[in-house]
């Protein structure tokens, strides 16, 4: 055991589960995932889609794809979340319908999950994948004139850290901008709870995947969203991240959203009437590219 995981007592343990748990803040968790499914099946029924694609080597390494009319149509592309050990991209395109009706091209990017894959993998996966999207090395039935990116709680992590790649390999064009949605960009704390049971990170690993670990750096246009009803350990991680990418130069929306909490925010994502939808559709149609 190492001195970090020693000074953990069980009460603080536990309070770190709770914290880490946005379930905690919830009472009908079960009807929000049931949207997910419920939404996503009704974007594969009602939509033009291309499922099931391959965007790189790994069999993980799929999309579905809900282009608009114009295939050169700005392409958002959404990295579900699920603690990096749930969900798929089956639950992930309940946003294609408002992207397609705003005529942006949606597609919804699959990963393979812990305990299967540790975290370093699979992170290094989903940016190849998006890597592999912005430079047309996926070879999609559409070509997007610009590519945006989204990600929710764990997803928020992975567009987080698909982005630094970009900024360490001196690729500061390659995603016009990103929407990240209630995340968790330092994953020690993650280290002392439940989460790690799947994840088995030890405290180099929770370091390298950790983005506030690598900003500030100089990040494509965001939008940093969080449900007002959250935990105060997402709260903080939030405010977190929000500063050091500001501190690098980055022109960060800081969305705090009212009546919201972890599990029904992302239904606003491309809803023009909500604030969170708002923001992101202005993020994408800003870009002249």
């Amino acid at each position: 055991m190492t001195g970090s995981e020693a000074a953990v007592s069980p009460a603080h343990a536990t309070d770190l589960d709770r914290e880490y748990s946005p379930s905690s803040r919830v009472t009908d968790l079960d009807v929000h995932l049931a949207r997910y499914a419920t939404d996503s099946a009704r974007a594969r029924a009602d939509l033009p889609a291309h499922l099931d694609l391959p965007c790189g080597p790994l069999p993980e390494q799929r999309l579905d794809l809900f282009p608009a009319p114009d295939p050169h149509a700005p392409l958002h592309v959404f990295v579900h979340g699920g603690y990096w050990q749930e969900l798929s991209k089956a639950e992930a395109a309940f946003a294609a319908r408002d992207f397609v009706a705003a005529g942006i091209s949606f597609a919804a990017l699959g990963y393979g999950l812990a305990p299967r894959h540790r975290l370093r993998a699979l992170t290094a996966s989903v940016g190849d994948s998006l890597r592999r999207i912005a430079t047309g090395r996926a070879r999609l039935p559409v070509t997007p004139r610009a590519v945006h990116l989204g990600g929710h709680s764990a997803g928020a992590h992975l567009v987080a850290s698909a982005l630094l790649d970009a900024a360490d390999r001196d690729e500061p064009g390659l995603f016009a901008s990103a929407t990240l949605i209630s995340g968790v960009y330092d994953l020690e704390p993650l280290r002392h709870t439940y989460v790690n049971d799947a994840l088995g990170m030890d405290a180099a690993e929770a370091g390298e995947c950790s983005p506030l670990r690598r900003l500030p750096a100089a990040l494509p246009p965001l939008v940093v969203a969080l449900g007002a009803n959250e935990t105060d350990a997402f709260a903080a991680q939030h405010r977190r991240f929000v500063a050091a990418a500001r501190a690098g130069g980055t022109d960060v929306t800081d969305l705090v959203v009212p009546g919201r909490h972890h599990f029904d925010l992302p239904f606003d994502l491309a809803d023009p009437a909500t604030a969170l939808g708002a923001a992101t559709l202005a993020r994408i149609r800003c870009d002249t590219r």
